[in-house]
């Protein structure tokens, strides 16, 4: 355990960087400000609700901002709690782009258009620090740790690696070494309220029922970290499934390994431990079915509406479990406050409370409903890159998806690849549904397996929330109504995910109708070939 709790911070000349706000714009505006001794939001002059309170004059750590789900975190935490003091946020260089222009970036996503209508100087409440999740000390330059230190007083840690199938060396650096680091950093922090942590409703997902609470891992944590320094990645891919034992995946696994290690290590120091479920599009805000990524479910959806996943090993009676952003951002605010209350007391919690976030308990969808909700809103909103009409089959048969795959995947990518050559260009189907077929068979773990998950804090969590707190950080999933959210979750990866603009459905819709036609003519096509196969054999044998 030592060599990771003790790692001293990075002083690498790419983090050198110092921490300092992402705007210069030092105007004192009225309407940002809130009166701490009256707790009053001079913007909208009302009185701040129980959450907004104890958010008031905090300082705030957030890794993984430029996630998903970091990002709703922070329009939420600037548009509805005015009394902010500041965000600081850790960013990472990435391919080739320093923090401010990846930060830049990212506020031009449209999920923060309402924050900018709303609260137009938020940038000034903004500190970027450049930091790395797979560095020692989290990349972090002494001045800046020192600068956190001081300062922070509420963590967000929802930086991960959300790949079923990542690499393990990279899973174990970001979910497991990042999240002790967080933990000694929020260690030496002088005025810490709160530690949340995110994690998975599925970090135990090789059991069959789940409750809020810690579970035994039988990975050690010094064996696998020297165990994986040993090894290369070629050796460590040979060997995963034994190093994996009884988890599905490395995502699965290193989020179990993560929460074990903050467990062990927790003591006096806030802790909890969210876990949500999975995590699809907002349901009503910022805006209604905004995201920004093709995992899980959304993967799934895209595929079969672009006509290219045709077959997926699935159970139609299985529970689909999917969690809104917008409300996972919000009861994690929640739970946040409820959380600093349950440490404040003379009898804190023994061990840091855990919080399962799902839909299953309160308000049960199932795969195939999940498709059939989907399926309604196909012909109004098509995709104009489809190449093919929706023809998606669900089976739990391992061996039946396989027959599929072979005649609705792996035939007709050949046949295409075929007349591509034919035509001098470069083929690329059988590589695409090589991917295809990587992406569904870490998925259909998921989408075969029942995990009966159990809530009660959460449900308890929302019962002691104020009226106005609820309405203003909604969270219960009993309350949600899906069929109203289906009824945009289609339009929103078309315009958000494909950046599609709603002025060129007339043309989609033609060219899904001819689709349509299309598929039907091939597939009477395929009967009338098969009969007349059957009947030229059973002919043969009377002859």
């Amino acid at each position: 355990m030592a060599p990771l709790l003790d790692s001293t911070p990075g002083d690498d000349a790419a983090f050198k960087i110092p921490a300092m706000a992402y705007s210069n714009d030092n105007d004192n505006d009225a309407s940002l400000k809130t009166d701490n001794n009256n707790d009053i939001d001079t913007r909208n002059n009302v009185e701040l609700t129980q959450i907004q309170k104890f958010y008031n004059g905090k300082n705030i750590l957030i890794t993984g901002a430029t996630g998903f789900l970091g990002k709703i975190l922070v329009q939420k935490l600037l548009r509805c709690c005015p009394g902010v003091e500041n965000l600081y946020l850790l960013v990472r260089q990435k391919r080739g782009k320093d923090i401010y222009t990846r930060i830049e970036e990212i506020f031009d996503d449209p999920v923060f258009d309402r924050l900018k209508e709303e609260v137009p100087k938020f940038r000034h409440k903004i500190v970027v620090i450049p930091a790395d999740c797979e560095a020692a000390g989290l990349g972090l330059t002494l001045s800046d740790r020192q600068t956190l230190t001081e300062k922070v007083n509420v963590i967000f840690h929802s930086a991960a690696t959300v790949k079923f199938d990542e690499q393990l060396r990279l899973a174990f650096n970001v979910n497991v070494k990042a999240s002790l680091h967080v933990l000694r950093l929020a260690r030496d922090i002088k005025g810490l309220d709160v530690l949340m942590h995110i994690s998975t409703a599925y970090s135990n997902s090789h059991l069959d029922q789940v409750e809020e609470k810690f579970y035994p891992c039988n990975m050690d944590l010094e064996t696998l970290n020297q165990t994986i320094e040993k090894m290369t990645d070629e050796e460590i891919n040979s060997q995963l499934s034994k190093l994996l034992g009884e988890y599905p995946n490395t995502y699965t696994m290193t989020k179990a390994l993560a929460e074990n290690e903050l467990r062990i290590n927790s003591k006096g120091i806030p802790l909890a431990i969210f876990r949500p479920a999975v995590v699809v599009s907002s349901a009503k805000e910022p805006v209604k079915c905004w995201l920004d990524n093709m995992n899980g479910p959304n993967g799934i959806v895209v595929g079969s509406g672009t006509g290219i996943l045709r077959t997926l090993q699935c159970d139609m009676q299985g529970t689909a479990d999917p969690v809104p952003v917008d409300m996972v951002v919000n009861c994690l605010m929640a739970a946040a406050v409820n959380v600093n209350a349950a440490y404040a007391q003379s009898n804190p919690p023994p061990e840091p409370p855990i919080f399962n976030y799902v839909s299953s308990v309160e308000n049960k969808i199932t795969w195939g409903e999940f498709m059939t909700l989907n399926m309604e809103q196909v012909d109004k909103y098509p995709f104009s890159n489809a190449v093919w009409y929706i023809s998606l089959r669900l089976t739990k048969s391992w061996l039946l998806n396989r027959f599929y795959m072979f005649f609705l995947h792996l035939i007709p990518a050949v046949l295409m690849d075929g007349l591509t050559v034919c035509v001098g260009k470069k083929p690329k189907m059988l590589k695409v549904y090589k991917k295809i077929h990587k992406f569904s068979d870490v998925l259909s773990y998921f989408c075969t397996k029942d995990i009966e998950f159990c809530n009660r804090r959460t449900q308890e969590l929302w019962q002691k929330t104020s009226e106005e707190d609820k309405q203003l950080f909604p969270f219960s999933m009993a309350e949600l109504d899906w069929r109203d959210y289906f009824q945009d979750y289609y339009l929103g990866i078309r315009r958000y995910l494909f950046k599609e603009n709603d002025d060129n459905l007339p043309q989609a819709r033609i060219k899904w109708k001819r689709l349509y036609y299309l598929h039907q003519l091939v597939t009477m096509l395929f009967y009338f070939l098969a009969l007349y196969a059957l009947w030229s054999t059973f002919s043969s044998f009377l002859l």
